[in-house]
């Protein structure tokens, strides 16, 4: 039985990762500060070899593959696009607070789409349909170990859907710029749970564990957490003082 290695790996950092902003569809490149990190964490830590990259069409994911896999072969997938934040896009949610509209979505844990925006259903049959392309597609050209250059929200709600062992929560799932996880695939998992077994985290730092040692690799984490490696809580933030309990599902990412 032949297992496929699908490489899940977040954009790096852009301005509006630094600003807490809702970036879904708004085309923003890479910020100079994420452009090194992902230097640091190509050299430092590494990536898993590939045969095929398939990324999505936004600008700060063709620059991620572009600086982690200059050399690789790229298919540009559009279906893996992040989610469309319609009328909150670009917002902060010091400027949402007040908005009806806003706090109805989150009431109804983003199942409601936004004004002008994407609903849940419609963001998950969209980016289900982009990994069965991928692991088609593998199987189809005999590739057993390729990448996807996406986003958080893309990434959090494919593995909320599909992975194995389960998460409670799916922003369990939120991955800081530059990383995401190794997943397994076979035919027969796939067709009899629909779904899919984590392998691993990327980038591979048991590597820089090993060259740097534990006190400084720490050290180096710390770091990059600082300069904008951190999770994305501080986005759930609102949604965790709201008392009702579906607001915990809601989704903000970028």
């Amino acid at each position: 039985m032949i297992t496929y290695k699908i490489h899940f790996i977040r954009h790096g950092i852009t301005e509006g990762n630094l600003k807490g902003l809702y970036v879904g569809r708004t085309d923003t490149p890479l910020c100079d500060d994420g452009r090194k990190k992902l230097l640091d964490l190509k050299e430092n830590c590494g990536y898993p070899d590939i045969q095929k990259l398939y990324v999505s069409p936004l600008t700060r994911c063709r620059e991620t593959a572009e600086i982690i896999y200059p050399d690789s072969f790229t298919e540009i997938v559009q279906n893996f696009t992040e989610y469309d934040f319609g009328a909150f896009e670009g917002k902060a949610i010091s400027e949402l607070k007040t908005d009806p509209a806003f706090n109805a979505w989150i009431d109804s844990g983003m199942k409601t789409p936004p004004p002008g925006g994407e609903s849940s259903t419609d963001l998950e049959q969209r980016i289900s349909d982009a990994l069965e392309y991928v692991f088609e597609n593998m199987m189809k050209n005999k590739l057993t170990s390729v990448g996807v250059i996406t986003h958080g929200g893309v990434i959090m709600t494919l593995m909320a859907k599909y992975a194995y062992p389960k998460r409670e929560k799916p922003y369990d799932w939120i991955v800081p710029n530059g990383t995401g996880f190794t997943i397994l695939m076979t035919p027969q998992m796939w067709m009899r749970d629909e779904g899919f077994e984590v392998y691993e985290p990327i980038p591979y730092r048991y590597q820089a564990f090993q060259r740097l040692g534990l006190e400084a690799y720490q050290e180096q984490l710390r770091e990059w957490n600082e300069g904008g490696f951190a999770d994305d809580h501080y986005l759930y933030d609102y949604a965790d003082e709201k008392e009702d309990e579906n607001a915990t599902m809601v989704t903000p990412r970028q």
